[in-house]
């Protein structure tokens, strides 16, 4: 499938640095900045990603290990012949993934979530037909193990936020689904993809039933990683994490290197990178004087009983922020990680960590971001002519601007604060002929002068924003529905906002999202 540059729902494609929404920590690496070369393995481009297969080192074992544990999470899921597919060609040494990774937000959460999967099945689509001797799988990998519900809990639906309360602890992919239905009552229409997966046993499962049900055609392959087969692979850095603390001396050499070339960090690398997993309990292991002990519980152990229980139970062992990239690479055949800005440029302080267990570090790609302009707000765009770039300015600037340019009177004190600027540059003069000292009270005058003819001007303009009230309220409405509350749509909306009356929604996406155009899309809905 080649690159698609424009479909029905294409409506715009924004650089990244005429968003005003990235950072330039981000914006430096993506443009590929010198000063961050030796961070990473290179831009993502389709040309290297043929360097990267060409160089990725991944253990023959590791393929059946992970093929065998996703064949067992689908049993109940009624996988696409795609996915299964899929699954059997992980098995195969021509076979490599395209990952993404992210909570397991109920209801998919924000709409970018939607966004990184579209991005990682299309990549995969258009790397088949760049590379048709190798196969690509696209993966969504499930934050099963993450422990912080309460940012999961809710999510947001025309305006509304919707909340789970539930009073469990721990892993969240553990969690049973009791009291989720209550949303359902709130919720008219909602799909039937939905009301099955949250019959599952857990939160993993039903995450899993519905993301399949959305992208299983497209051949996405979902991993849950809280698994005691694929932890005993990567019990070699569990063991050298726990005894020798080589990752955080690593992680901290390159965070100190970022840190002298101007970039602030992310990851704050500790002594020991893994929590204690078990039952409803995900908390930190620390090292004490008299051997380990798990924070906020009675569990403690010598050095030999944690060599023991790494060797009996790796599944007990939770990786933290620092090391969940590299549990995944030791996991999937995988060129490249497809994250938010700020993934990415974390996953920057982690090279020396792959390097050091021989493992490829991967491509960083950015996932797609987009906003979708529904018909009432692109009909307001185009009523006041506004530019896509113009959307992206901040609201009070943009307002003046619209109003300034539809006014049929002068706004602006310009040629009365010249008059003034002349008025006190003379006062001046005169009064520095008879007396050096004058020069600061004339200016402090001259000061007190210019504030009054703003503040004038202010009013003038305020008066005129109250005549122009429908195209300020017209700007208004539109910075609210792609920018609601001030933060990105993408960001706060559910993709249920568009999906309700758009069955096509994630269609349309994919056939709009191009993967490798590294630039903000703007989409319309079709309804």
């Amino acid at each position: 499938m080649s690159t698609l540059t424009e479909t029905d729902c294409l409506l715009s494609k924004i650089d990244f640095d005429q968003t005003n929404s990235f950072s330039s920590f981000f914006l430096d690496y993506i443009s590929g900045k010198e000063s961050l070369q030796g961070f990473h393995n290179g831009l993502p481009t389709k040309e290297n990603f043929k360097k990267q297969i060409e160089g990725r080192n991944f253990p023959q074992s590791h393929r059946g290990v992970v093929s065998e544990q996703l064949v067992k999470q689908y049993a109940n899921v009624d996988a696409s012949q795609a996915t299964l597919s899929n699954i059997e060609l992980l098995k195969e040494g021509n076979t490599f993934t395209v990952t993404t990774g992210h909570q397991l937000n109920i209801f998919t959460g924000p709409l970018y979530f939607i966004y990184k999967i579209v991005t990682v099945v299309r990549a995969c689509e258009e790397l088949k037909h760049e590379y048709p001797e190798y196969n690509f799988v696209p993966v969504y990998w499930m934050a099963s193990e993450d422990h912080d519900f309460e940012e999961i809990s809710y999510f947001r639906l025309n305006g509304k936020k919707l909340v789970w309360e539930t009073d469990q602890q721990g892993a969240v992919g553990r969690f049973n689904l009791k009291g989720i239905d209550k949303i359902f009552e709130q919720v008219l229409g909602m799909p039937e993809f939905f009301v099955d997966a949250y019959k599952k046993k857990n939160l993993a499962s039903a995450v899993l039933s519905y993301v399949n049900a959305l992208f299983g055609e497209r051949g996405l392959v979902v991993i849950d990683a809280d698994n005691a087969a694929m932890k005993e692979l990567f019990k070699p850095v569990i063991q050298s994490d726990l005894f020798e603390h080589k990752p955080q001396e690593l992680a901290q050499k390159t965070t100190d290197s970022l840190k002298q070339a101007g970039y602030s960090t992310q990851v704050f690398p500790r002594e020991i990178n893994f929590f204690y997993l078990k039952d409803d309990i995900r908390s930190r292991i620390v090292k004490t004087d008299s051997g380990f002990e798990v924070l906020e519980t009675n569990l403690h152990f010598s050095e030999e009983e944690l060599k023991e229980e790494i060797e009996n139970h790796p599944e007990r062992f939770s990786p933290n922020v620092l090391l969940r990239p590299l549990y995944q690479e030791f996991l999937l055949p995988n060129l490249a990680y497809v994250g938010g800005p700020s993934e990415l440029v974390y996953w920057l302080q982690l090279k020396g960590i792959f390097d050091h267990f021989g493992t490829t570090f991967p491509l960083l790609m950015p996932r797609n971001f987009a906003a979708v302009v529904d018909k009432n707000t692109l009909r307001k765009v185009e009523q006041i002519n506004l530019t896509w770039e113009e959307l992206f300015k901040e609201d009070h600037e943009l307002v003046n601007e619209k109003v300034k340019e539809q006014t049929t009177f002068k706004l602006d004190l310009n040629v009365e604060k010249a008059k003034l600027e002349t008025i006190y540059q003379q006062a001046l003069q005169q009064a520095l002929d008879v007396d050096q000292t004058l020069e600061r009270m004339v200016k402090g005058e001259h000061r007190k002068a210019e504030k009054t003819l703003e503040k004038i001007e202010q009013k003038i303009l305020k008066a005129e924003r109250k005549n122009q009230e429908i195209l300020v309220n017209r700007i208004y409405a539109i910075k609210e529905a792609l920018f609601p509350g001030g933060a990105p749509q993408e960001r706060k909306d559910n993709f249920l906002n568009f999906y309700m009356t758009n069955p096509n929604f994630v269609e349309d996406c994919l056939n709009s999202l191009s993967p490798f155009d590294y630039r903000f899309h703007l989409l319309k809905t079709n309804e």
